[in-house]
Formats: structure tokens, C-alpha cells, sequence
């Protein structure tokens, strides 16, 4: 019960959580990684550190010499070792178990990876967390603070709901073509995610030993080799059984080798963690890759984003959104879009068919300057002391 209240507690990360509560500040591929990736994580982490699941996670026998404890700890501490040549052998014939037999003359591969299984997957889990972290600290509740008021409610008084859509208008006139760097900040974390789930799979390769880059395909041609002839890719790098070798005086002072036989129950949730993460991780590059080739278009494209605008704004004519699209930089279009995420759809299409009004047909074909803007101000002013009275 104690490993599902753990779990139940990680269930934070991905629960849905109503707009009144936290504005939307970012996409669902972002939110894939700082939620769904990082609960995955920890979850995983909170499975192999129950043991109660599987029992203790290695079990060693010898010939009786050593008390059990003894060389189970020891062995858990160190290491455990494989042969790779005797991988391919007829069990009970000629090998007791896959990967173990003679080790005369023949190439150890050493396992020590099934102590630090939970603290990988758990700084993992933190790594995926970081960008959104840094994406958070530097939008500073800016768009919390925009739609204060509006985030949520599907039915406001009339006279409430213009007064608070008027000042978002206002603050969108006055701040005009000065959110650069809030757009910078956004598009430089969603890379950040690119590269971060990128840096996570090259770290489990090296962390499994160089054996995770394939483990997904090798696992995918197991399954459609002839049963007699197929060998599971997934005890070669997670083994069940193992061997371990204890060096002790014997009474007389004399060195005394003692070879024994390790069971990894671990390895079997190992084994279909990482077969999991191998495939996850391998979708998660592929939509944050397409994603990222998305908002580089947004980027340098405006027709991109005048076609978001249309798709959220059925309403408005062609020409006023070009216009409107013409006088925003990125960083206003960035603002403009999380605030259609985070009111609803009426008010967010009152907002573009205000701000057509008084930016959309101006001839400037480009950012104004502050000059520029100033003709803009009295009909703002109008707008607004017609709400008060």
C-alpha cells in the first residue's frame, strides 16, 4: 500500500487542473515532457525501490562457507559479471544459464548498473522537469497576471467582461513590439526539450553500457525470430542469473576463491522499464523534433501564424488579419496566442476583432514605433471611458 500512496503522490504532475488555478503557458508536447515524462519517471523509480514487489533484489548461493547475508551484500555492493561467449549455449547441456559457464580465457562483462537503476531514473525524471522549470521562472506569471479576471469563466456579466477585455486590449496597444525576449525564453525551452530528450538517451546507452541505442529494435526482431532459434536480447543486458566471486583467508592464511551463483530478481522490472522508455523516448523526439520544426515556421514565416490566427477567428476577414499579423512581432503574436489558450473562445474573437480594428487597417506595413502608435492611444481612451459609464 505504501508503493501506491508514493505513486498516487507523482499523479500531481499530470492532473488536469482547472484554468482558474494555473494559466497555459506552453503546448502539449512541452507539457508531455515536464508532465507526463517526469511522472513516468518517478514512478518507475518508486517500482524498483519497492521491494516488497519482487522480494530482495538479489539473492546469491555458494557452498555454504559464507553466511548468506554476506555475500549477498557484498556482491549487491560490488558486482556481478557475465560471459559473453557463453550467451548462445544449450542451457542444461552445456551452460547452466544463459551468459554463465567457464570463465577460463573468456571476456567478462561486469553488471554493477542495478545500484543506481532508481537514482538515474529519478535525476532523469529532474531533467525532463528543468525546462519547464527555467520557462516558468522566466514568464514570471505574466500570463497569469494578462487574463486575471477572464481565465476560466465560460459566462461573466457583460459589462465585467468588456471592462476586463478592454484592458487586456490596452495592455496589448501599449506594450506593442516589446516581448521579444518572452518569446526567445519559449522557443529556447521548447529546444531545450528537443536536446534534453535527445542528451536523456544517449545517458541510458552509456549508463547500460552501450546496449540502449538498439535495445528497442533487437527486442522488435526477438519477437519475430523462429522459436527455436531466437535468443532474448533482454537477458543479455538485463541478466536474471549472474556470477559473482568472493576472495577470503582461509584459516590456515592462504587466499581462498569462492564462485557463486546470483539471482537479479530486479532485472525483471528493469527489463521492462527500460523496453518502455526506449520506445517512449524514441516518440517523444520524434513530436518535439516535428514540433520544433513548427515553431521555427511560426518563427520566420508570418503567414503561419496568420493562418493560427484564422483558425481560432473564423470570423474576421482575410485582409484585417494580415494587417493585424503585419503589425505584430512574434513575441505579440506569442502572447496573443497563449491568451486564445486561456479565455474563451468569444471573448479571445472579440480581442482580434478589436484589435483589427485599431491595428489591423493601418497601412504601416511593418512594427511601429512609439510615434507611430500615438494616433492609436485617444481611440483606446474612448474605448474605455465608454465602458465606465
Amino acid at each position: 500500500m505504501a508503493v501506491f500512496g508514493m505513486v498516487s503522490a507523482v499523479s500531481g504532475f499530470i492532473k488536469i487542473r482547472y484554468l482558474l488555478d494555473k494559466a497555459v503557458i506552453d503546448n502539449m508536447v512541452f507539457r508531455c515532457h515536464y508532465r507526463i515524462t517526469t511522472a513516468i519517471l518517478f514512478v518507475c523509480c518508486i517500482i524498483v525501490t519497492a521491494n516488497n514487489l519482487i522480494g530482495d533484489p538479489i539473492s546469491c548461493i555458494n557452498d555454504g562457507s559464507i553466511p548468506m547475508h554476506v555475500i549477498n551484500t557484498f556482491c549487491w555492493i560490488t558486482y556481478t559479471f557475465s560471459i559473453p561467449g557463453q550467451q548462445h549455449r544449450q542451457i542444461g547441456t552445456e551452460v547452466a544459464a544463459h551468459g554463465l559457464g567457464n570463465e577460463f580465457g573468456q571476456e567478462k562483462r561486469y553488471h554493477s548498473y542495478y545500484q543506481w537503476v532508481p537514482f538515474v531514473l529519478f535525476f532523469q525524471g529532474l531533467l525532463f522537469y528543468l525546462p519547464h522549470w527555467i520557462w516558468k521562472s522566466l514568464e514570471d506569471g505574466k500570463m497569469r497576471s494578462i487574463t486575471d479576471g477572464l481565465r476560466g469563466l465560460i459566462t461573466m456579466p457583460e459589462d465585467y467582461g468588456k471592462e476586463r477585455t478592454n484592458r487586456i486590449i490596452k495592455y496589448l496597444i501599449d506594450s506593442l513590439n516589446s516581448h521579444a525576449s518572452y518569446s526567445f525564453a519559449y522557443y529556447f525551452c521548447e529546444a531545450l526539450n528537443f536536446a534534453n530528450v535527445i542528451l536523456n538517451i544517449f545517458l541510458v546507452d552509456k549508463f547500460l553500457g552501450g546496449a540502449f541505442m538498439t535495445y528497442g529494435t533487437d527486442v522488435i526482431k526477438f519477437s519475430n525470430m523462429d522459436q527455436d532459434k531466437r535468443y532474448d536480447p533482454m537477458i543479455e543486458i538485463f541478466p536474471r542469473l549472474t556470477k559473482c566471486t568472493f576472495h577470503k583467508f582461509g584459516p590456515g592464511g592462504s587466499p581462498q576463491r569462492h564462485d557463486t551463483l546470483c539471482v537479479l530478481a530486479l532485472n525483471i522490472l528493469n527489463e521492462k522499464i527500460y523496453i518502455f522508455l526506449w520506445f517512449w523516448f524514441i516518440i517523444l523526439s520524434i513530436i518535439t523534433g516535428v514540433a520544433l520544426i513548427y515553431s521555427f515556421m511560426v518563427i520566420t514565416m508570418p503567414t503561419t501564424r496568420e493562418t493560427i490566427i484564422k483558425r481560432s477567428y473564423r470570423s474576421g476577414q482575410s485582409k484585417e488579419i494580415s494587417g493585424l499579423i503585419r503589425r505584430l512581432d512574434i513575441g505579440d503574436f506569442l502572447i496573443l496566442h497563449f491568451l486564445g489558450q486561456n479565455v474563451t473562445r468569444k471573448v479571445y474573437c472579440e480581442m482580434i476583432q478589436e484589435l483589427c480594428n485599431l491595428l489591423g487597417n493601418s497601412r504601416t506595413p511593418s512594427a511601429p514605433s512609439t510615434l507611430e502608435m500615438h494616433p492609436i492611444y485617444p481611440q483606446v481612451d474612448n474605448f474605455g471611458k465608454e465602458t465606465e459609464t
